[in-house]
C-alpha cells in the first residue's frame, strides 16, 4: 500500500477510535448523571431481596396459621382451621429451614442500621423454631389451659357483620372433624414418643371437653355468633334461619360427634398414657429441651442452675420488703400468720362476681388519665376489662391480656377472672391491673401494633422476656402513678414481685431438679399472700409449659437495670419519660438487642 494511503488509512482509523472514545465518555456521563445520588447496586438489591423475604414470609405464616391470622384482624382465612398434620410439621421445618439458607446468601454488612436489626430479629425467630423442632414439642397440642377444647372461643375475636363473615365461619365448621383428627394424630405420635404432659394437670382437659357435648346446638361455643345476628338490610328472615339452621346442623352433626371422639380419645387412651411425674426431665431429652426453652424464653444464655439462685436471691431481697410492711401495719404475729391473714379475712375479698368487675373498671379508669406522667406517647387503639368465660375460668389464671386486632378495630382485652371472687384478694388488683392493662401489656403491645416504617412482622413480634419483663416492670410505677397509697395495696405489689421470683425457683427445680409439685406449692406458699386455688393453678401452668415462667423476673430485672445505668449515666437530665420511649420504641426486642438500643441512646444524648 502506498504511503498516503496508509496514512490516510491511520487518520481514520484514529478519527473512528476518537469517535467511539467519545461515545463512551458521553455514555458514561449519561449513567452517572442518571444515578447521581442513588445507592449502590448491591446495598439496594439486599434490602429489596430483604424486604421481599420478611413480606412473603408475613403471608406464609398467615396461611399456615388462620387462627392468629383471624385474631390479627386479616378474614382471609376465616374459612379454615390450621393444618396440624404431622406432614405438615415436617414440611413447615423443612420451610424454615430453607429460609435460613436464604437468609445466609443476603450480606449483612450491605444493609443499613435499621435493616440488620430487622435481620437479626427474623433470623432469630427462625433459628428458635429450627432448634426446637427436633425436641418434638408439637406433639403436645393440648394442656389444661389451651387447646381444640377450647376452639369455639375464636368467634370472640371475629367480626360478624356481613354474610360472607357467616359462611366463612360455617365453613370453618363444617372443616372442624378433620382438624380433630389431625390434632388426634399428633396427640398419637406423642404418646408413641412419650412427650407426654403428667397426669396431675391432664386430668383437668375431660371436664373442658365435656362441656362441648351439648345436646342443645345453641348452647354450643361454636352458635355464639348466631345469637345476634346484625339488623342489616342484607340480612332477610329468611337468611337468618337459613343461617341458624346451617349453624346447628354442623354442631349437631359435626361438632359434637367430634368432641364425642376427643372425649372417648383421651379419657381412654391418653390420659391413661400421662405419667404420674412431674417435669420436663421424665420427657426424652428432657434437660436439653427445658435448657433450650430457658434460653428461648429469656433471651439470655443463662443456664437453669444460675436462674434458680437468681430466684432464691430476689426472694430474699422481697422478703425483707415485705417484713418492712408487715411492721408498718402493726400486726402481731408470724410472717406466715400474716399470710394467711391476707387469705382468710373478709375485709380483702368481694361476695358479689358483679362488685369484682365493677371494682376493675373503676380502677382501670383510675390509672388511665395519669399515664401520661411516665410515658410522651400513648397508643390510640382503646382496651376493655371482661370476664373471662365461665368455662375455662376454674382452671386458669387470675387475669390475661387479649391483643387488638392488627387494624385497632377491636380493642384490647383485660380478661378477669371472676370465679369464685371470695378468693380474688383486693390487694392484689392494682399491681394485676398495671400489669395486664396498662402500662403493661396493653400500652406495649398496642403501641407496637401502631408502629410505622417497619416490616409487618416486627409490630407482632413476641419476644417473652421482654414483653412480660415489661409488664412486671410496669407493676413497680404504681406509686408514679397515685396508686399503692394502701399498705395492703403495696403488699400485693410486692406478692405480684415476689411470685416472679418464685417462679425462678420453682420452674427450674420441677423441671431439672426433682421437686415434686407438693414442694413447689409449698415453696409459693410460704412466700406470698396468693390464695391456695391461685397457687395450685400456677404451680400447674408451670409444669404444663416449661420455661415460659422464668422469662418475667429477668425480664424485668434487665429493665431495671438499664434504668439505673441511664439515671447514673444522665443524673439531673434523665428523663423517665423519655426513657421508657426508648423501650418501647422499637417493639419486643431480645434483652440483649434491648440493651444496644438503649446504651446507643446514651451514647447519643452525651
Amino acid at each position: 500500500m502506498p504511503r498516503l494511503e496508509v496514512f490516510v488509512t491511520e487518520i481514520y482509523i484514529m478519527t473512528i477510535r476518537q469517535y467511539f472514545l467519545s461515545c463512551c465518555i458521553m455514555l458514561n456521563f449519561v449513567i452517572a448523571s442518571a444515578t447521581a445520588g442513588l445507592p449502590d447496586d448491591k446495598p439496594a438489591a439486599a434490602a429489596k431481596a430483604l424486604a421481599a423475604l420478611f413480606e412473603a414470609e408475613w403471608e406464609w405464616t398467615l396461611r399456615e396459621d388462620p387462627l392468629f391470622a383471624s385474631h390479627l384482624g386479616d378474614p382471609r382465612y376465616n374459612d379454615r382451621w390450621p393444618d396440624a398434620s404431622l406432614k405438615t410439621f415436617e414440611r413447615r421445618h423443612e420451610h424454615r429451614q430453607e429460609i435460613l439458607k436464604q437468609l445466609d446468601a443476603i450480606d449483612i454488612k450491605l444493609l443499613t442500621a435499621d435493616d440488620r436489626l430487622n435481620y437479626r430479629l427474623f433470623r432469630r425467630q427462625y433459628e428458635i423454631d429450627v432448634e426446637e423442632f427436633p425436641f418434638h414439642w408439637h406433639l403436645i397440642p393440648v394442656n389444661h389451659r389451651d387447646g381444640i377444647q377450647d376452639a369455639g372461643s375464636v368467634a370472640d375475636a371475629l367480626k360478624f357483620a356481613t354474610k360472607k363473615d357467616y359462611a366463612d365461619w360455617l365453613a370453618r365448621n363444617d372443616r372442624f372433624p378433620q382438624y380433630m383428627d389431625e390434632t388426634i394424630e399428633l396427640m398419637r405420635a406423642g404418646m408413641k414418643e412419650k412427650m407426654l404432659l403428667p397426669k396431675v394437670v391432664m386430668e383437668r382437659v375431660p371436664a373442658q371437653i365435656r362441656k362441648q357435648i351439648v345436646d342443645d346446638p345453641e348452647q354450643s361455643l361454636f352458635f355464639k355468633p348466631f345469637r345476634n345476628i346484625p339488623d342489616a338490610a342484607d340480612f332477610s328472615q329468611t337468611d337468618r334461619e337459613k343461617l341458624t339452621a346451617a349453624a346447628r346442623h354442623a354442631i349437631k352433626n359435626k361438632i359434637v360427634p367430634a368432641y364425642r371422639k376427643f372425649a372417648e380419645f383421651f379419657e381412654t387412651e391418653y390420659l391413661p398414657a400421662c405419667p404420674e411425674k412431674i417435669g420436663a426431665s421424665q420427657l426424652p431429652r428432657g434437660q436439653e429441651l427445658y435448657a433450650l426453652r430457658a434460653r428461648q424464653f429469656t433471651t439470655t444464655r443463662m443456664t437453669p442452675q444460675e436462674i434458680h439462685d437468681m430466684g432464691l436471691a430476689e426472694v430474699r431481697r422481697i422478703r425483707a420488703e415485705m417484713e418492712s410492711i408487715v411492721k408498718q401495719v402493726g400486726f402481731q404475729g408470724s410472717f406466715p400468720q400474716f399470710l394467711e391473714f391476707l387469705r382468710t379475712d373478709p375485709q380483702f375479698y368481694f361476695k358479689d362476681a358483679n362488685e369484682l368487675l365493677a371494682a376493675y373498671l373503676i380502677l382501670c379508669k383510675k390509672i388511665d388519665p395519669q399515664l401520661p406522667r411516665l410515658f410522651r406517647k400513648l397508643p390510640r387503639i382503646p382496651y376493655g376489662v371482661e370476664a373471662i368465660p365461665e368455662h375455662m375460668a376454674p382452671d386458669t389464671t387470675t387475669a390475661y391480656y387479649r391483643p387488638p386486632s392488627a387494624d385497632g378495630s377491636r380493642a384490647g382485652t383485660y380478661f378477669v377472672n371472676l370465679y369464685r371472687p371470695e378468693v380474688r384478694p383486693k390487694y392484689e388488683m392494682e399491681a394485676l391491673s398495671l400489669h395486664e392493662a396498662v402500662p403493661g401489656h396493653h400500652l406495649q403491645i398496642a403501641l407496637a401494633t401502631e408502629l410505622e416504617g417497619l416490616p409487618t412482622f416486627r409490630r407482632f413480634t413476641s419476644f417473652t422476656a421482654y414483653v412480660e419483663g415489661w409488664a412486671l416492670y410496669a407493676e413497680r410505677l404504681g406509686g408514679d402513678l397515685g396508686l399503692y397509697r394502701d399498705p395492703y395495696s403495696k403488699f400485693g405489689q410486692l406478692t405480684y414481685e415476689m411470685w416472679r421470683a418464685v417462679r425462678l425457683v420453682v420452674d427450674t427445680g420441677m423441671h431439672t431438679m426433682g421437686w415434686t409439685r407438693e414442694q413447689a406449692i409449698d415453696f409459693f406458699a410460704a412466700n406470698t399472700a396468693k390464695t391456695e386455688h391461685d397457687i395450685a393453678n400456677e404451680i400447674d401452668r408451670y409444669i404444663s409449659w416449661p420455661g415460659q415462667a422464668l422469662a418475667y423476673k429477668i425480664g424485668e430485672l434487665k429493665i431495671r437495670e438499664l434504668r439505673q445505668r441511664a439515671e447514673r449515666h444522665l443524673a439531673d437530665r434523665f428523663d423517665v419519660r423519655e426513657f421508657h420511649d426508648v423501650v418501647l420504641r422499637q417493639g419486643a426486642v431480645p434483652l440483649d438487642v434491648l440493651e444496644e438500643i438503649v446504651i446507643a441512646w446514651l451514647a447519643d444524648k452525651k
